[in-house]
């Protein structure tokens, strides 16, 4: 029995012995089949610790551990390529790889996706359910010169999905034409009114419609009215009167004959009697029952306000006469181009129907005030009319061609109107872009005269910059938020 035992025994040790070596040997071997991998294939198990990880080509300071949609601008997340030095990284890498070279970088504290001032020390997520955004310190210490804005970085890659185009600011001279559209309308001083200033009644009219051509002279209208009747035979008197006080000895009888006769004869022509009537009443001594009355000028009546037959008054108007051979053209430039205007200054002057020909005229007015609800001065021009083609009531375009500024110059696309400012983004160095208020001096054919903030030879943004302002104003927002130290201290 004691034999038996002690073989027993002898048999486990030996089991136990041989257990342990097969375990060293294959603990060896997979030690040895792992380095000989390590040696061959070192740049694989590096890049297997890297746990690969996405970020929005607007929006770098999102960052994902699994591709997506960027919740901000909703662009696609793209990998983040790892860069193994700040050398290889070069001026165009990403924003953070060269600090991610040097060490890891460090998180100053979280903030909420759609709203930078929410900040939280530690991850979370918002009321619905996204992921609060880590904020590294190297990307509150970008500054720019304009306030509520800071400076972009941007990569290659995301310069090429976002399409921004730059365009450098030239020194040249500008050339100001104001285009503006007028309306023709008749010359006021060329519009005659005809009137009669005794009572009675239209028997024969010579003009039956409106839009007939007149000539100076020629009749109108002829009227009868028993006060104007009664004047002619009244001036039939006074004239027989003079002729026998003509033929006393005393001078003053016959002065005062002479005196009356021309009483007569100016009561007529106060009425507005033609002058012709006149003389055929002192030819033929009998009065005219109707009396005829005459173009005042040449023209085409614009007004007819009587029919045969019509009782007229003193003061009624019964035709409007208007000579179109010239026209004014009125027309409202803003309020920034009035220094730009002065009288006596060409105009030119084509019409819709007919863009081929075109009209020269003048500054006449300017009129001493302003429009307040449209906030444009009024203008008025002449113009000559040759064949009638200028027609009131018809719109026209007007340029007028103001003196030439020198000064630097850049599109209108580049400048960023916020009301108060105006702000362009300038390219300091490669995917560095940097904000800045300018000032602005005239505009004209797409370009703008820059006063102050941007020199000749600088590249400016004239395409998808407003990509880039929206990026500057939250990377400004999240420099301002509360958890923002860019000191060194940490979230708070």
């Amino acid at each position: 029995m004691i034999h038996l035992e002690r073989m027993t025994r002898r048999r486990r040790l030996w089991l136990v012995r041989l257990a342990i070596a097969f375990l060293a040997i294959g603990t060896l071997a997979a030690g040895m089949l792992a380095a000989g991998c390590g040696r061959s294939t070192g740049s694989g198990r590096t890049a297997s610790r890297q746990h690969q990880q996405y970020h929005c080509p607007m929006h770098p300071t999102y960052v994902s551990d699994r591709p997506g949609d960027c919740p901000i601008c909703g662009m696609k997340l793209v990998p983040i390529e790892p860069k193994e030095s700040k050398a290889s990284a070069g001026p165009s890498a990403p924003e953070g790889a060269a600090t991610a070279a040097a060490g890891p970088r460090r998180v100053l504290y979280y903030r909420n996706p759609m709203d930078p001032s929410v900040t939280s020390p530690m991850p979370m997520k918002d009321s619905m359910g996204m992921d609060y955004v880590p904020v590294y310190s190297d990307e509150v210490s970008a500054g720019g010169g304009v306030e509520g804005h800071a400076s972009v970085e941007v990569s290659p890659d995301e310069l090429r999905l976002a399409g921004l185009q730059t365009t450098v600011a030239r020194r040249g001279s500008l050339a100001r034409t104001i285009r503006t559209v007028g309306e023709v309308k008749a010359d006021e001083t060329r519009v005659s009114q005809v009137h009669t200033r005794i009572s009675g009644w239209v028997e024969k009219l010579f003009v039956n419609s409106s839009g007939q051509a007149v000539r100076k002279g020629e009749p109108l209208l002829s009227i009868y009215s028993p006060e104007l009747l009664a004047t002619q035979e009244e001036f039939l008197r006074a004239r027989a009167s003079a002729d026998r006080f003509a033929q006393s000895d005393v001078p003053e009888v016959r002065r005062g004959g002479a005196d009356l006769l021309e009483a007569a004869r100016r009561r007529l022509t106060l009425f507005d009697v033609p002058q012709s009537l006149i003389e055929t009443l002192e030819k033929t001594g009998r009065p005219q029952r109707a009396v005829t009355l005459e173009a005042p000028a040449s023209g085409f009546v614009t007004t007819k306000e009587v029919f045969a037959g019509t009782q007229i008054e003193p003061g009624m108007t019964l035709f409007t006469v208007t000579d179109l051979s010239k026209v004014w053209i009125e027309a409202e430039v803003y309020e920034f181009e009035a220094p730009l205007v002065r009288p006596g200054q060409k105009a030119r002057v084509t019409l819709a129907y007919d863009p081929s020909r075109t009209y020269t005229g003048r500054i006449s007015t300017i009129y001493p005030y302003l429009n307040t609800d449209s906030r444009t001065l009024r203008v008025r021009f002449e113009f000559d009319n040759p064949g009638l083609a200028l027609k009131p009531g018809m719109y026209a375009n007007v340029e007028l061609d103001a003196q030439a500024v020198e000064g630097i110059l850049i599109p209108d696309a580049a400048i960023l109107d916020t009301g108060p400012r105006q702000i362009v983004y300038v390219m300091t160095g490669e995917g560095r872009y940097e904000p800045r208020q300018v000032k602005i001096g005239v505009r004209s054919d797409g370009q703008s005269q820059i006063l102050s903030g941007v020199k000749a030879g600088e590249a400016v943004v004239d395409r998808a910059n407003f990509l880039l302002d929206s990026e500057s104003r939250l990377r400004a927002a999240i420099t301002r938020a509360p958890g923002a130290d860019t000191t060194g201290g940490g979230a708070r």
